[in-house]
């Protein structure tokens, strides 16, 4: 699709102000992306977009956002308590991201009129509700959770009455929304919103979960495909390599990288597959690139997440420590760097990984490591996902850089059991995940060599894992110096003070506090997780049958109370399904995540 300024755009034309900012921020052409979607949605056409991750997804609906709140603005003017546009993304991150840039256009003098607040998890929801009701914004940008709630609660609020004279509702990231489990939730919020709206929605990849969303959510829409180029589903400037090497070798290759003339002056994110493996190495990485920040993110921190963002952007030499909880929506445009420690869980995340460099037409590269075994991954990755991977010329790393750097791992575990439980942690759920890896034809867990995955982490001893009775684990390499256990101490007083005090009392009572007399066998995490599903499953279903009724009492309204027993034939076959999934989940039928997404379930 050929480029156009955008002034070109006369049916109808932009306006001044956003014109002036568009200005302002550089952007004298239009991407592929804003080029096919904004004239529709100026044309009050509903749009279905599908582009490649840093397409310019952003300002595709934001302009139009902005058009349509003036234009209707000079109509009726927008009165304090009405709600003009929503926009609805996957995370805090990407939320606050858009946020921002949609500031940057309230910022113009003759914009001014319109408010916007932002609505994400991890702030007080009371503040939310008083702030909403101050300022009476008429743009929310929101995380679907908070929404939801939002429109739940009673009171002086009312979202519902406020959003009745709703013109423009955007999905952003949508196939994102519904793997993480939305789904049931974005049916609630659509439930309260008016359907003479425009919506836009926008996604990386076409799901059939996201067709129903579309035939849900949206009236007789535009589909619209934008592809960089047929043969690649990665951005043209991007380069991706591969480097193969052994388990044990994996750290040490990467610090041999970072320090390459290739990123030591660079901005690098590297991604790992789980929320302990990234605190286990963002406590240890610093102690060998003294010379660079190290920043660490994961999924299940809350209010951080913000700062240690805002501290990546401005720091020019920063490594980035993640789960795939940024493997979508970050925008920082200076990203040189996109190195994973594994492949990811599936073939689709690779290409979100990678699309967080090559942004905004600059120039990017990614790095996967992939083990001796795994060489197959090089031609799936092209067949599954168009993307093609050529081998990293960075030097090799010598083995001889090995024993040292092991003796360091060693010695600052030796020194704080905080970070030897780290350690096993990031090392067990390691390969908790590995198991679970989508293409496990290819990345098969009986093929690793969990001794040299275990040397990898720097593991003082190989931890208590059912694993270990059948997979290979032969060529572990533990430290050089005598070390027990049971005697180390923690470096943070609190956890060393309980750690005595649990000693004292097993030496007291011969039993360790909160330990069962009668030890149960060890079990794999996998069995453990399914034995808290079936603890759990009831009050899931409980929980997704009220999502439903509330749902539904805001499209038709309260139902009048009626006897107990009253349930339709459509409630009595939802529930026998529900029935049927959690039966299939407990003789392993189907999958955990399967389950969760027949549920809509949110596990992250």
């Amino acid at each position: 699709m050929s480029r156009k300024k955008w002034t070109s755009l006369d049916k109808p034309p932009l306006s001044e102000p956003v014109l002036e900012v568009i200005q302002d921020m550089n952007f004298e052409l239009m991407t592929p992306v804003q080029t096919a979607t904004i004239p529709l949605l100026l044309a009050r056409k509903d749009v279905s977009a599908e582009a490649v991750t840093g397409s310019g997804k952003t300002l595709a609906f934001i302009v139009p956002l902005l058009e349509i709140l003036q234009r209707r603005h000079r109509e009726t003017p927008w009165l304090p308590k009405e709600i003009g546009a929503i926009v609805i993304s996957p995370t805090r991150e990407l939320a606050i991201q858009i946020s921002e840039v949609l500031e940057t256009f309230l910022q113009h003098q003759k914009l001014s009129f319109l408010k916007q607040k932002l609505v994400v998890g991890g702030n007080s929801i009371e503040d939310d509700i008083k702030t909403l009701i101050s300022d009476g914004p008429h743009i929310l940008v929101c995380t679907p959770g908070r929404l939801e709630d939002l429109f739940q609660r009673k009171g002086n609020l009312n979202l519902a009455a406020r959003v009745k004279s709703l013109e423009f509702l955007v999905l952003d990231e949508a196939d994102r929304l519904l793997d993480l489990g939305f789904k049931a939730t974005i049916n609630n919020i659509l439930a309260y919103l008016p359907r003479q709206r425009r919506t836009g929605l926008f996604s990386a990849t076409q799901t059939t979960e996201v067709t129903d969303l579309i035939r849900a959510g949206l009236r007789n829409p535009v589909l619209v495909a934008v592809k960089e180029k047929s043969t690649i589903n990665t951005p043209i400037r991007l380069q991706n390599f591969y480097k193969i090497l052994e388990a044990d070798e994996k750290f040490i290759a990467l610090l041999h990288f970072l320090k390459s003339p290739k990123a030591n002056n660079c901005k690098v994110m590297v991604f790992f597959p789980t929320c302990a493996c990234v605190e286990y190495w963002s406590e240890v990485m610093p102690q060998f690139l003294k010379q660079r920040v190290v920043l660490g993110i994961h999924g299940k921190m809350k209010n951080k997440r913000k700062n240690i963002i805002e501290r990546f952007r401005k720091e020019d030499k920063a490594v980035l420590l993640c789960t795939d909880v940024l493997a979508r929506g970050l925008d920082v445009p200076e990203i040189d760097w996109v190195v994973q420690w594994d492949p990811p869980s599936n073939a689709a995340s690779f290409v979100h990984r990678v699309g967080r460099t090559a942004r905004q037409e600059n120039e990017g590269n990614a790095l996967v490591f992939l083990l001796p075994n795994e060489d197959a991954y090089i031609t799936f990755l092209k067949i599954n996902q168009k993307v093609e991977l050529s081998p990293l010329d960075d030097g090799d790393c010598s083995r001889n850089e090995l024993k040292p750097t092991l003796n360091k791992l060693h010695k600052l575990q030796a020194a704080d059991k905080g970070i030897y439980d780290k350690a096993v942690r990031a090392f067990v759920s390691h390969i908790q995940a590995y198991s679970k890896h989508e293409c496990n034809a290819i990345l098969r867990l009986k093929d690793m060599d969990l001794g040299k995955a275990a040397t990898g982490y720097g593991l003082l001893q190989m931890p208590r894992m059912p694993e270990l009775k059948t997979l290979k684990a032969d060529n572990f390499i533990g430290p050089t110096f005598d070390v027990d256990i049971s005697k180390l101490t923690y470096k943070n007083i609190q956890k060393e003070q309980a750690r005595l005090e649990k000693i004292k009392t097993y030496e007291e009572t011969g039993q360790w506090p909160g330990k069962k007399k009668h030890k149960k066998a060890t079990e794999s995490w996998e069995q453990t997780k399914k034995a808290k599903m079936d603890s759990k499953s009831k009050k899931e279903l409980r929980k997704a049958k009220k999502q439903r009724k509330k749902a539904d009492e805001a499209a038709n309204g309260p139902k009048a109370k009626k006897r107990k027993s009253q349930y339709t034939q459509e409630d009595l076959d939802e529930l026998a399904n529900d029935i049927r999934l959690f039966k299939k989940l407990k003789k392993n039928k189907i999958s955990e995540e399967d389950f969760n997404k027949e549920m809509g379930i949110d596990d992250e």
